[in-house]
């Protein structure tokens, strides 16, 4: 393929040799930031849209967000607050009554108890995850992460300056980390273990037998949990369990993570929460003081409608389950191997080879976006996502049949 060079201006050629003389003069970056990556998931979204410009129908099977609208119960409860003028700043850990909805929810559904003051509520759970770290981690201090990982767990331990171990884990033990794994890849320095279950992109749920493992482990060396339950209420035929609900030496090094974003569709609100110990949580809630302050006022009321309704939930999880189970048979038919998801809206898939030119060439030949296994830590797979309507997967799936023959 021929590429013709593109002519320039003078004025153009003038405009990128300043350009590259002011960058020269910049002082330098931070180290923690030289080997932090974007979002592969966004970079894949950014070429799908990109395409869709020039009129190609895009399938998009890399979102990491429900397809669904926001509830109607939700929306006039955000409307509710804006009318009585709930505009105005919050605690930075959050308001009361939502922090009282998140207390019951833990005591409810995951046989958890904690006070007000164990709960900081966050702008979406990624940046509970960043307070938690900023808190806890030193230089050099290490980060257990199975992989494959969501992309975000070791670029945000990387900005804070600490290193993520990435353990490789194996498709014959469902991508997850057993005991012999994590005792070979501590040391003296570990910090952390990062658990999330349901886990995304595998779909994978830990049973309770695996978790007293990993918690056993991690309270003979001292270590923290960071368990990251935010796809809990999107499992299809088990169970979820709440690691730190399983022992008291167990809570006290666990801090849970969750939010509304997924089983509410509330991607776009922003709130997420973190609970734990009250020596963390108020260290957290200082960080957070400094950054963002508190999370935005009129979606936290809307929160507290979100969970304080469980039906929801389980209204758009029907809906998955019968995208997954189509999905699922239209894999076995084009034999592409996978790992049952039980849980999330994610299939990972077993393709061979490098998963970025497979992704890449699938999206400009087919118009279908996929997510490469590289992104997660794991090569020669790619994440489906089933976050959109069942009409979209059946032409996507004829298109991954079509692209597959070829």
């Amino acid at each position: 393929m021929n590429f013709t060079p593109l002519e320039k201006t003078n004025s153009e050629i003038n405009a990128i040799k300043t350009d590259t003389a002011e960058e020269s003069s910049l002082r330098g970056f931070a180290e923690r930031v030289k080997d932090v990556s974007p979002s592969a998931t966004l970079a894949i979204t950014s070429r799908a849209k990109e395409i869709k410009k020039k009129g190609k129908k895009i399938i998009n099977f890399a979102a990491g967000e429900p397809d669904f609208d926001t509830p109607d119960f939700i929306k006039q409860k955000a409307i509710k607050a804006l009318k009585q003028g709930w505009t105005k700043y919050t605690p930075v850990s959050g308001v009361d009554e939502l922090k009282d909805a998140i207390i019951y929810k833990f005591k409810q559904e995951n046989n958890l108890n904690y006070n007000r003051s164990q709960i900081l509520v966050s702008a979406g759970a990624k940046q509970a995850l960043y307070n938690f770290f900023q808190a806890v981690c030193e230089e050099e201090d290490e980060v257990i992460i199975p992989s494959p990982y969501w992309v975000s767990y070791p670029e945000i331990v990387r900005l804070c300056s600490a290193i993520p171990v990435i353990v490789p884990t194996e498709p014959d033990n469902d991508f997850k980390l057993s005991p012999t794994l994590l005792k070979t890849f501590l040391s003296p320095k570990t910090k952390a273990i990062i658990l999330n279950s349901p886990a995304n992109p595998t779909g994978v749920v830990y049973s309770p037998s695996e978790l007293a493992q990993i918690g056993e482990i991690a309270v003979r060396n001292n270590i923290y949990i960071v368990s990251d339950e935010i796809y809990e209420r999107l499992i299809y035929e088990k169970e979820h369990i709440s690691i730190a609900s399983l022992d008291l030496d167990v809570y006290k090094l666990t801090v849970v993570i969750n939010g509304v974003s997924k089983s509410y569709a509330m991607t776009g609100w922003r709130i997420g929460y973190a609970a734990g110990r009250q020596e963390i949580i108020s260290k957290m809630t200082i960080i957070q003081s400094h950054s963002t302050s508190c999370a935005n006022s009129i979606a936290q009321y809307a929160a507290v409608a979100a969970l304080k309704n469980q039906d929801y939930p389980q209204r758009i999880l029907s809906e998955f389950k019968i995208r997954r189970d189509y999905i699922m048979k239209k894999l076995d038919e084009i034999k592409i191997s996978y790992v049952k998801p039980d849980g999330t809206f994610y299939i990972f898939c077993k393709i061979g080879g490098d998963s970025r030119s497979f992704a890449l060439a699938l999206l400009e030949e087919e118009g279908v976006a996929v997510v490469p296994g590289i992104a997660f830590g794991k090569e020669g797979w790619v994440r489906i996502s089933f976050a959109t309507s069942l009409e979209e997967i059946e032409e996507g799936m004829k298109r991954l049949g079509r692209f597959i023959k070829k």
